[in-house]
């Protein structure tokens, strides 16, 4: 099934309304779908590079709004529809241990999950679930879906099909990689300063 579902996205970017398709797709999964939107991301990169920049921004303003409705879903609809979710990707069970910590390090998790292949919806949820300062997740959001797309299209617009290549073999590794050097950048600002 998320075969056909991974297919069925990569075929949108292809679509005249391709970065409409951008923008409700990087809205869905942060609160629920679950292909990432970098699938239609590389290749409308490669196709008009010059709009790279346009298409990473679509990305970021979606992904944070619809990262709001994760964060309501977790909030208002926990029980019906957010436990649910948390099921289908197979951190249901583990869930109360983890939004025990959650709160006290949510906006790492946040920061990371922004970054990473994690489920970005998983994050968004669990933020309302235990009722996470809006403006932290907001922040957190911003700050991680906007370098996360903005490097994919950065990536893409100067080095087009063999970073593709790269990116698709590697996403899991680089990403984390990199949510992992930004995370340890906060850390050590908060200690020396």
């Amino acid at each position: 099934m998320l075969k056909r579902l991974y297919e069925w996205t990569l075929e949108k970017a292809a679509h005249r309304t391709a970065p409409r398709w951008l923008a409700g797709i990087s809205f869905a999964e942060s609160s629920f779908f679950p292909i990432p939107p970098d699938v239609l991301l590389a290749p409308m990169c490669l196709a008009r590079p010059e709009r790279s920049w346009w298409y990473a921004l679509v990305c970021t303003i979606a992904s944070v709004l619809g990262s709001l409705l994760g964060y309501a879903i977790g909030y208002f609809l926990f029980d019906t529809i957010g436990q649910p979710i948390l099921d289908f990707y197979g951190v249901g069970e583990e869930f109360a241990a983890f939004s025990a910590q959650f709160n006290a390090q949510g906006w790492i998790i946040v920061l990371l999950a922004g970054f990473t292949p994690l489920p970005f919806k998983v994050i968004t949820i669990a933020a309302g679930a235990t009722g996470m300062p809006l403006q932290v997740l907001l922040f957190a959001a911003i700050l991680s879906r906007g370098a996360r797309f903005f490097i994919v299209a950065a990536l893409l617009r100067f080095f087009g099909p063999p970073m593709k290549a790269w990116i698709d073999k590697h996403f899991a590794l680089a990403t984390t990689a990199l949510g992992v050097l930004a995370v340890l950048g906060f850390v050590a600002v908060k200690y020396l300063i």
